[in-house]
């Protein structure tokens, strides 16, 4: 992979703190991760595995207690760059509530711009193009506290391409939100990620969520367990569930079926590929059923004719 097309690079990452018995936690643990430009990559792991503690890596909002991380470039360690990484990478959090300062939509977007001492003319048109591409124009001069859960959401997205960042970590950002909002939220990365071409890591609980990446990447106890295809990780129904994790629903019921004799693939994981299989299998029992019944007659008549 040439250097440019990398975007995040963590080697050998390693986070340690002190808990308030004076003992060493390992928060992460020689952890390694390429992740390229463009990519669409989900963070999965039970509560503590330290999948959000890696997010906050690539911002810089934490350090490697070993190894490094470079993000475009940049040793994360290298006090003199951390500013240019933050504008590389921007963060959206689980609670919108603590990311929005302004009492107006497009006040709030434009408050990153204004701390970059962007120009007034070229933050109107970064607020524009921001509300523009989280469909939320209609709403740039409302209060924010008028606003739904997802909508606030989409609005502290706005906030960060305001920046203007080659890549977006959202740390479990629809967490608080109604399914609704959830869908808003999950549309607007994707659409940012194959529209406009931002790198997105996705920090989810929601195996649903993380099923539409391109790739996943498993957490266990601040070490990276299993990285690769939704498809290849979503299988392994079984080890999954051993570590405490779910999968998608379609991909459990898939394992089920075939364990009980039905003629289902094991590879699924998606509501519309389970609702093919199924309908292939229902149709499939529908003919055999139709066969046997003509036999039948069939049969029926011949031996009639016999006697």
């Amino acid at each position: 992979m040439k250097e440019q097309d990398i975007m995040i690079e963590a080697n050998h990452v390693s986070h340690i703190y002190t808990d308030e018995n004076g003992n060493d936690v390992h928060a992460l643990k020689d952890v390694n991760l390429t992740i390229r430009r463009g990519e669409f990559v989900s963070i999965i792991g039970t509560n503590g595995s330290g999948k959000s503690t890696l997010a906050k890596h690539f911002n810089v909002l934490l350090q490697p207690s070993e190894g490094n991380i470079i993000v475009c470039g940049h040793d994360t360690l290298d006090e003199s760059h951390i500013w240019d990484i933050r504008q590389h990478v921007g963060m959206v959090f689980q609670n919108p509530d603590n990311q929005i300062v302004a009492a107006v939509v497009e006040e709030d977007v434009a408050f990153g711009p204004e701390n970059l001492g962007i120009p007034s003319d070229e933050i109107r048109q970064r607020v524009d193009e921001a509300l523009a591409a989280v469909n939320m124009t209609d709403y740039a001069e409302h209060g924010p506290h008028l606003l739904s859960g997802g909508q606030k959401q989409r609005v502290a997205i706005a906030g960060v391409l305001a920046m203007k960042p080659d890549c977006i970590v959202l740390d479990e950002p629809t967490a608080m939100l109604d399914p609704k909002g959830r869908q808003e939220v999950l549309d607007t990365i994707h659409r940012l990620n194959k529209e406009e071409g931002i790198t997105i890591i996705l920090i989810t609980h929601f195996m649903e969520e993380a099923v539409t990446a391109d790739r996943i990447v498993v957490m266990k106890n601040g070490m990276k367990l299993q990285e690769g295809t939704p498809r290849e990780i979503f299988t392994q129904v079984d080890t999954l569930k051993s570590l405490g994790l779910d999968v998608p629903v379609a991909a459990e019921v898939a394992l089920k079926l075939y364990r009980n004799g039905m003629d289902v693939s094991t590879d699924i994981i998606t509501n519309d590929e389970l609702g093919r299989a199924l309908e292939s299998v229902f149709s499939s029992s529908k003919l055999e059923k139709e066969i046997s019944i003509s036999l039948s007659k069939s049969t029926e008549s011949i031996s009639k004719e016999v006697r």
